[in-house]
């Protein structure tokens, strides 16, 4: 595997996404192979690293909304329950350059789509566990496939999904999300190492610079700061990037 040599002026740039995407509960995968894409790294092997990001943004996420009382069990288990072993076969799976940049570029189009025009909707009220059975679990299964082969931890679809369906605020969300994307990105980036698609060696800075914005992200994130330019930046950035790999 070729090595991937970063530009210092690169590093910025990630505490940035790490802050902005940790504030929702997310891990920013997406947004770390949105800068390899404006940098023109695009290759599958930038997909473990991405999820290994993910795994240490996440996890802060997730432990901070947890303390403020945001996590719910149960909503996250009809999820994972198929999201986890479709993670796995999805980092397993080989794929071209080709159809990488294709599939990240689509990833990329709709989460700067959905991060520029979603906004809030209002929870709904008696939602039954035999519904929140039947639909998570297929779609907790399209979402673990696409994580693992793409690199991200799927909770950029699992968001809109929940918050549109109605069955949880916005922060619980993000906290549901945070554990989703965890879970999946543990399981994918396991798929990649059995095949052997792995080079960690730039996760030592990275991985500083993104707890560093990660943590200060959750932070700010539960203490409801009100995020919705800097969701207008970042989702214009993601369509920049996906137009990038388009065109």
């Amino acid at each position: 595997m070729p090595e991937l040599h970063l530009p210092l002026y690169i590093y910025p740039f990630f505490f940035i996404v790490a802050l902005l995407y940790s504030s929702v509960g997310h891990g920013g995968a997406s947004g770390y192979l949105a800068l390899f894409a404006i940098f023109g790294i695009v290759s599958p092997a930038v997909a473990p690293i991405a999820l290994a990001l993910n795994i240490i943004v996440a996890s802060t996420s997730f432990l901070i909304y947890r303390h403020s009382g945001y996590f719910s069990f149960g909503l996250l288990l009809p999820f994972i329950v198929s999201s986890i072993p479709a993670a796995f076969f999805g980092g397993w799976i080989r794929i071209t350059d080709e159809l990488f940049a294709v599939m990240l570029g689509l990833v990329l189009l709709f989460t700067g789509v959905r991060l520029l025009l979603f906004r809030k909707v209002e929870q709904k009220v008696n939602v039954s566990v035999k519904t929140i059975w039947m639909l998570g679990i297929p779609i907790g299964l399209v979402l673990g496939g696409i994580a693992g082969m793409i690199g991200i931890g799927g909770g950029v679809f699992l968001s809109p999904v929940i918050l549109l369906l109605g069955w949880a605020d916005v922060k619980r969300t993000a906290a549901v999300s945070s554990a989703f994307i965890v879970l999946n990105s543990i399981s994918g980036l396991t798929g990649h190492i059995v095949r052997g698609n792995v080079y960690f060696e730039p996760l030592l800075i990275i991985g500083g610079v993104v707890i560093a914005g990660g943590l200060l992200g959750s932070y700010l994130g539960a203490k409801r700061v009100s995020q919705g330019q800097l969701q207008t930046a970042l989702g214009i950035v993601l369509v920049i990037a996906s137009l990038k790999l388009f065109f």
